[in-house]
């Protein structure tokens, strides 16, 4: 997460700078990169690292109890494998994810400031001052709540795929292929979705 967090902070000032440069605006890539890692970059890039991580996990672990019949002893005992299995991990990632997200952010303004300062003449002190004055609490906010619900999906993708998964080894190593495939389509739909939501609400 903190090299992932890092380098998208560095290369969103790198690439945002060559442009600046052209209207001497480079101060102006500190106003971009901050709000461009809060609003969209640090939920999506963590979300992402947690659907190879994390989702991944998930169905491989509930395959291997599916293999072991685990799951269908729960059910005999009357004990609810979704009750059980699926719940404590969708709230794990719901709780979870904003506060990677959060750390993603820091890191990335981080990252950028680091080009910043380094490559394009900027001070720490102007630097810091201008994100912070683009960076508002309703961007913050909006980052926040699509972590949030990214880390349901990713929970969603990586349950359900380990549930659906067949009774043999194979099938356990295919269930999670599948969750981390599903994961990121899901959390590109949902980042595209937010995004005309967003944009016909105003924020």
């Amino acid at each position: 997460m903190l090299l992932t967090g890092l380098f998208t902070g560095m290369v969103l000032a790198l690439q945002s700078a060559l442009e600046m440069k052209q209207f001497g605006a480079t101060i102006y890539v500190a106003d971009l990169v901050g709000i461009a890692m809060v609003r969209e970059m640090g939920a999506m890039m963590t979300a992402i690292v947690m659907a190879g991580r994390t989702g991944a996990s998930y169905a491989a672990q509930l395959g291997s109890m599916k293999v072991n019949q685990e799951i269908d002893a729960l059910a005999t005992m009357g004990v609810s494998p979704l009750e059980f299995l699926v719940l404590p991990r969708m709230l794990a990632l719901f709780v979870m994810m904003p506060l990677l997200c959060l750390y993603a952010d820091l890191v990335g303004i981080l990252g950028g400031a680091a080009v910043g300062v380094g490559m394009l003449d900027l001070s720490a002190i102007t630097y810091y001052r201008e994100t912070a004055a683009a960076v508002t609490m309703t961007d913050l906010v909006g980052g926040i709540f699509k972590a949030s619900v990214y880390g349901v999906l990713i929970a969603i993708s990586g349950c359900l795929r380990g549930m659906q998964s067949g009774s043999s080894s194979s099938a356990v190593g295919d269930a999670t292929t599948s969750a981390v495939v599903t994961s990121i389509v899901f959390i590109i739909s949902a980042c595209g979705v937010f995004a005309v939501v967003f944009y016909i609400v105003g924020i």
